[in-house]
């Protein structure tokens, strides 16, 4: 992600590719990491289906709704500050990315919120109130919380590295239209919102319609 050419590379392009092939790699391993998880719910869902729109019945599907559209809205300003660093526009890149980092941020305070409910109303597998029958809903709560507690650690790693770059920026530590650091930082972020644009009906909608 450097804008200096490293001794190994023979220039900046051949950096560059290597860099963006490193990262696709990474976000294959995310893949295959979270498509697990999805497989699991997948498995139970055909197994237990009454119990999991039970369960998916308890969501709250205000929350989870904002927080697709504050990812989506982030999606689009992460891709605009994607144009505007290839143009060398500095203070339209770092409005944008500011505006990324606090639709992020808007992203953990409702799940923070979200989460604080959910626990008041004892939705959470180990409890002794847990409040829903059958007993195979107490699966889909535990699914719950680790595929959106697993997402939100990605978002908060995601919003820790659009700080340092948007310093870097303000600090003219690298020339920006040379550099790939903002490109390959927002194929991260786009993997993050991906992956709750898939959580959000399978946590949220199930046994809605």
């Amino acid at each position: 992600m450097s804008s200096t050419v490293a001794g190994h590379f023979h220039d900046h392009r051949q950096q560059s590719r290597a860099n963006t092939l490193g990262l696709w790699i990474f976000l294959a391993t995310e893949v295959l990491f979270f498509g697990a998880l999805f497989a699991a719910y997948l498995i139970y869902r055909v197994l237990y289906p009454q119990a999991f729109e039970t369960a998916a019945r308890e969501t709250e599907i205000a929350i989870g709704t904002l927080n697709t559209a504050l990812l989506l809205t982030s999606s689009a300003s992460v891709a605009m500050a994607v144009k505007t660093a290839r143009l060398g526009q500095r203070r339209a890149t770092m409005v944008l990315l500011g505006v990324t980092l606090a639709l992020g941020l808007g992203f953990l305070a409702a799940k923070g919120f979200e989460y604080h409910s959910d626990l008041t109303k004892h939705l959470w597998p180990g409890s002794a109130d847990f409040p829903l029958d059958p007993p195979q809903t107490r699966i889909f709560w535990a699914l719950y919380w680790i595929m959106t507690g697993i997402h939100a650690v990605h978002v908060t790693a995601g919003l820790g590295l659009w700080a340092v770059i948007l310093t870097m920026i303000a600090r003219r530590s690298f020339p920006l239209e040379s550099s790939d650091k903002v490109e390959i930082a927002g194929l991260y972020w786009h993997l993050v919102d991906l992956v709750w644009i898939f959580l959000w009906p399978i946590l949220y909608l199930v046994g809605r319609s």
